[in-house]
């Protein structure tokens, strides 16, 4: 069920965000290059705010809706801790900011779900995103991606986490 759930999330936004993406190179042929996608393969910590801390690898696709002015990122991070492990996964809405060449900032906001033994918490995320392109082609880069979690289940459990990999360019 929960699998379903994040596959439907996942499809959906791929399929919207490709439909918005090729209206948006049909109107701007002149545009430089810019990817279908973009995956993020990585590494996730999060630590609780009081609480413990927890690790884990993360996966996550970002596209481009609207050019310099809106991105949405999907993803999923098993998040392991005290032998149980937290399915988080997240959509974002994120402003980016072309800071040189080679170097994106994104501030971002959107909603958060965990998957736990106990239920599902339903919560929100602040994110920054740092992406480095080191080569001219934008076709590989890594990211690092700081973030503040806060859910709105019984307890409010409140989070500071960092997300940190490799960016894979779709053409």
């Amino acid at each position: 069920m929960i699998r379903g759930r994040l596959l439907v999330t996942i499809g959906a936004s791929l399929v919207l965000a490709a439909a918005a993406q090729a209206d948006d190179k049909a109107r701007d042929k002149d545009s430089e290059k810019e990817p279908l996608a973009v995956v993020e393969l990585g590494g996730a910590a999060e630590r609780g705010l009081p609480g413990d801390s927890s690790f884990g690898p993360s996966a996550a696709v970002e596209f481009t809706v609207v050019r310099e002015w809106l991105e949405v990122e999907a993803g999923v991070a098993p998040m392991l801790s005290h032998g149980s492990t937290d399915w988080e996964t997240g959509f974002v809405l994120k402003k980016p900011f072309k800071l040189s060449d080679k170097v994106e900032f994104m501030i971002g906001a959107g909603p958060q779900w965990t998957f736990t033994r106990e239920g599902t918490k339903v919560g929100g995320t602040l994110a920054a995103d740092f992406m480095i392109w080191p080569t001219a082609d934008r076709r590989f880069g890594w990211f690092v991606q700081p973030a503040y979690g806060y859910s709105f289940s019984s307890g409010h459990e409140q989070t500071l986490g960092v997300t940190a990999g490799l960016l894979i360019a779709i053409q």
